[in-house]
């Protein structure tokens, strides 16, 4: 099924701008509304549509505002409209019952809910992507009265822009992205927090470690805290497993119980194991291949032109910054099996290397 067009994007955000770039380039018309006029006037500069037309002509109407104003914005879109209405908010069970607290059964059925896991640190339009989604897992949540004509319109938005799609139940969406999503920015956050008021000397040792786990605490913390309270329930009771945990670690520790804290350690090695791997795919065993990258204009892409010379894929890339010299270490995750090859073939090319 192709998408229905006139779409109407509603919020001219990361997420809506992306979203009307990415059917702009499948050829699908797109009208723009956000109450906020610069971002309307930047996602039309940018190309991902034009002024909202016609709103009532409209067949499939995207609501991608903050978590707050979800449900009254997919109210009036029922309201104003007769197409199928989604929206891409974070949370579906809490704009669901408001939706269904406002409108009759018949409207309701044109809603479905939906959640592209794409994002960014960054926020508004100038740092949308018609790229975004591609590849990215991106949850229908339909609920128990939605139509199947609905649901067919919203599964195709997602194949449009490029995303694999998921179906859920609003409560269960909502359980699996305070579980992969929600819990792991709080902790994110707890641990950058501990971060403010540290001494410089401290801070001159942080190393790639302490950036991997606090990157994602750097996201707006009022758009977070729209988020983390939208669902709270799910949130509060992983975080409490959370405590649990950390109890016994602080048992552990405080009783120099190490077969405690190494049972703990392992449960984490467990947990990343389970991890899918790239497009959802089975994990791969991977290794890491550390070069050390003079800082001078140019070298990364030397790096990576002889890395595709080795042909050897890389899964994922890490720059860690040597304060104390003009040289940064890149760390190439490669596959298992690759990694004494692309450590020779680097070799051979004269970079310092190791895996």
């Amino acid at each position: 099924m192709s998408v229905p067009g006139p779409v109407l994007v509603v919020g001219c955000g990361l997420l809506g701008t992306s979203l009307g770039l990415a059917l702009r380039a499948q050829g699908v018309e797109v009208w723009l509304d956000d109450l906020n006029p610069e971002h309307l006037r930047t996602a039309t500069g940018l190309g991902a549509g034009v002024p909202v037309v016609d709103r009532s002509a409209a067949r499939l109407v995207v609501v991608a505002v903050p978590p707050d104003h979800v449900g009254s914005a997919v109210v009036a879109a029922l309201h104003q409209t007769a197409g199928v209405v989604t929206d891409v908010g974070s949370v579906k069970s809490a704009p669901l019952a408001e939706v269904a607290a406002s409108v009759g059964a018949e409207d309701l059925r044109r809603y479905v809910g939906s959640h592209p896991m794409a994002g960014s640190e960054r926020s508004g339009p100038l740092a949308a992507a018609a790229t975004l989604f591609d590849g990215r897992p991106w949850a229908v949540t339909p609920h128990a009265t939605s139509s199947p004509e609905a649901v067919d319109a919203v599964t195709a938005l997602v194949r449009a822009c490029g995303a694999q799609a998921f179906t859920f139940s609003p409560e269960a969406h909502d359980e699996a992205v305070a579980r992969t999503s929600h819990v792991p920015h709080v902790m994110a956050a707890l641990v950058a927090g501990r971060l403010a008021q540290a001494p410089a000397d401290h801070l001159a040792l942080s190393g790639q470690g302490v950036r991997d786990v606090t990157r994602i605490a750097a996201g707006d913390p009022a758009l977070w805290e729209q988020i983390l309270t939208a669902n709270r329930g799910a949130v509060a009771g992983l975080l409490r497993e959370v405590r649990e945990d950390l109890d016994r670690m602080l048992e552990a520790l405080d009783s120099d119980a190490r077969p405690a804290v190494s049972s703990l350690l392992s449960s984490g090695v467990a947990g990343t194991a389970a991890i899918p791997g790239k497009h959802g795919g089975p994990a791969v065993a991977t290794a890491s291949v550390y070069v050390a990258l003079p800082d001078h204009p140019g070298e990364l892409g030397r790096l990576f032109g002889d890395v595709g010379r080795s042909e050897v894929n890389i899964e994922d890339v890490r720059i860690d910054h040597d304060p104390g010299r003009p040289v940064g270490q890149v760390e190439l995750v490669v596959a298992e099996s690759a990694a004494a090859v692309l450590v020779h073939s680097l070799g051979e090319r004269g970079w310092s290397v190791h895996g």
